[in-house]
């Protein structure tokens, strides 16, 4: 028992890794990657939105979603729009591929949620999903 703060960190980087390395096969048949997957989901509720403010929603730093956006407009999910207001900034819009897609990106995302809590009971479920919004809470006052 007195390992628990470490057992919780090495858990939690094992979790994260192999659900990313799993996400990563499934995605490569769209050209996607786990860690782009989530700007389309994030564009998708929120079309026109510039890049920095789509970089502060996921929680990447500008660099990485630069060079994330770039290759997903180089496949042809986005396209970026000059802003009217500010001609140096682009408002970003999912394409009609991209919005084909996230259907089937929804499936294989809940095909991993359900092949990793599968054991798990609803109230296991239920517990464990509210006990990780509470860390996940703690964690982000971390860096306020």
């Amino acid at each position: 028992m007195g390992n628990e703060p470490m057992n919780l960190m090495m858990l939690n980087s094992k979790i994260y890794r192999n659900t990313q390395s799993y996400l990563d096969k499934v995605l490569k048949q769209y050209d996607l990657s786990s860690g782009s997957f989530r700007y389309l989901f994030v564009m998708e509720k929120n079309e026109g939105l510039c890049q920095s403010r789509i970089s502060e929603l996921i929680g990447h730093d500008k660099a990485m979603s630069a060079r994330t956006i770039s290759r997903l407009t180089e496949v042809g999910y986005v396209v970026k729009i000059e802003d009217q207001l500010d001609s140096r900034a682009y408002k970003l819009y999912l394409t009609d591929k991209a919005r084909l897609i996230l259907p089937q990106i929804r499936e294989e995302i809940n095909k991993l949620i359900e092949l990793i809590t599968g054991d798990l009971t609803a109230e296991e479920k239920e517990i464990t999903l509210f006990s990780l919004v509470k860390i996940l809470n703690k964690a982000l006052e971390l860096n306020t």
